[in-house]
Order: C-alpha cells, then sequence, then structure tokens
C-alpha cells in the first residue's frame, strides 16, 4: 500500500510539473501570437449560424498559431466566411464560449432563448487536452438548457478537476475521442455516452509515437521531453486533418439542409 501511494504521489507530482511546463511555455508564446477574428455569422435572420468553438489545453493562449486548435479555427474561418461562426478559447474560459454561443442563438435579441430558438441550435465542439475536458463541460452546460449539440471531438483529453470528461451528454448526437496512452499527460482512452439511444460514439481512437515519433520543433525542447507524446498528438496532422474533416463535414450538411 505503501508503495502504491508513492508511485500515486509521484505521478501527481510530475503531472502538476508538466502543467507547469505548460504555461511557461504559453507565457513564451503570447507575444507572438495574432490575433484572431471570428467568421461572419451573417445569416438569414430566423437561422442562427452554425457554430465551432474549439478550445486550446493547458495555458495556451486562443490566438497562438503553433497550436492545431487554433490553426483549424483559422482553417474554418477563411473557408465559410458567412453562415459559420468560428471562434477558438482558452479552456478557462468556458463561460465566455457559453455567453458567445447564447447571443449568437437569441435570433429575437430578447436576453432569452426560447424553445424554438434553442432547436435551431447547430454547435460543434472541439478541444485539446485541458480544452477537451472543457469541450465535454460545456456539452454537459448546454444539455442542463436544452440545448443540442451535433459533435464533440476529444483529442488527448486531460481532465480537469471537478469535470468529468468521459461521459458524453446526452443532447450531444455524436461524440470521437483521439488518445495517446503514454506519458503522465495521456489522454482520457474512452468515452461513453450517458444515453446510447441519443448520442452515437463514433470511436475512441488510439494513437501511438513510439515507434513513429513526430517532430513538433516549434515546441521548446522540455515540453518534448516531459510531454512528449502529448505535443505529438496535438501537433500530428493525421489526427488534425481528421478533426477538422469531420468539423466540415457537419457545416456542409448543415448548410446543404437550410438550402
Amino acid at each position: 500500500m505503501m508503495g502504491r501511494a508513492v508511485r500515486h504521489y509521484i505521478h501527481k507530482s510530475i503531472r502538476s510539473l508538466c502543467l507547469l511546463l505548460c504555461m511557461l511555455h504559453a507565457t513564451m508564446h503570447t507575444g507572438s501570437a495574432q490575433s484572431l477574428g471570428v467568421a461572419s455569422d451573417a445569416s438569414d435572420s430566423q437561422t442562427a449560424p452554425v457554430i465551432v468553438i474549439g478550445f486550446v489545453g493547458g495555458f495556451v493562449n486562443h490566438g497562438d498559431m503553433v497550436h492545431s486548435v487554433v490553426q483549424v479555427a483559422a482553417h474554418l474561418r477563411r473557408d465559410f466566411p458567412a453562415g459559420v461562426h468560428v471562434e477558438a478559447f482558452e479552456n478557462r474560459r468556458r463561460e465566455d464560449a457559453h455567453a458567445e454561443i447564447i447571443r449568437l442563438l437569441d435570433l429575437d435579441h430578447d436576453g432569452s432563448l426560447s424553445e424554438e430558438e434553442k432547436k435551431k441550435a447547430r454547435i460543434i465542439l472541439y478541444g485539446h487536452s485541458w480544452g477537451a475536458s472543457e469541450t465535454v463541460t460545456l456539452a454537459r452546460q448546454l444539455d442542463r438548457e436544452n440545448i443540442p449539440v451535433l459533435l464533440t471531438i476529444q483529442v488527448d483529453s486531460v481532465e480537469k478537476p471537478g469535470e468529468n470528461d468521459r461521459v458524453i451528454p446526452a443532447n450531444v448526437a455524436e461524440a470521437v475521442n483521439f488518445y495517446q496512452p503514454n506519458g503522465f499527460l495521456r489522454g482520457e482512452p474512452t468515452i461513453r455516452a450517458a444515453d446510447p439511444a441519443r448520442t452515437r460514439i463514433i470511436g475512441n481512437y488510439r494513437f501511438e509515437y513510439s515507434a513513429n515519433p513526430i517532430r513538433c520543433d516549434q515546441y521548446p525542447w522540455w515540453t518534448r521531453l516531459v510531454m512528449k507524446s502529448h505535443i505529438e498528438i496535438e501537433c500530428d496532422p493525421k489526427v488534425w486533418t481528421q478533426v477538422e474533416a469531420m468539423i466540415r463535414e457537419r457545416i456542409v450538411s448543415q448548410k446543404d439542409a437550410q438550402k
């Protein structure tokens, strides 16, 4: 028992060190972060835009183009200039993201959402690390308000204190999880639906980098050393090409449905 307690303490200490290194990395990059706008949400006054919200991990700045969450958001803004609202947030700014969603859904601008406005919601949430945990937490918050979510995407989800990144709430139509199993910062391997009749789990996709490492030269050497696999999945183009393709598919299908 004592050996297990010691291992648990060491594991928690190293995880704390890893998160501290994330904060230092973010601080170094904040000065070079670009100020990113959001896609135009101009659309029919009776139709809310498709809303895409991404959450960055750790202490990363929402405009830091080194990170794949931010890159995906920039690509979507470029290619969907109207009828789609895309925005990246720090994972600590969930309430800001929630407020923005409510603003976009409030078509009559009366300060509250009617049941009809809620039904028209078309929301996609995605994130990496703590940002992936925040993705599920925001979906759960929307569930309590009877607001549907089209899709949640988690990449190497690291559960934040007090949150639950494993169980997908019933307001989510589809959910997918990408993870890697190595290191002290490793993703949640299995997500499940709170109500399988209402939520389709697309899959829990494992990525292994021991034999085929990914170069992440834009990251400081210490993050690549201490959080090696956690960083590799964040900059793995195979993962993020799939993430972006899934989001694009839902955007296009929703826009086609309006025609």
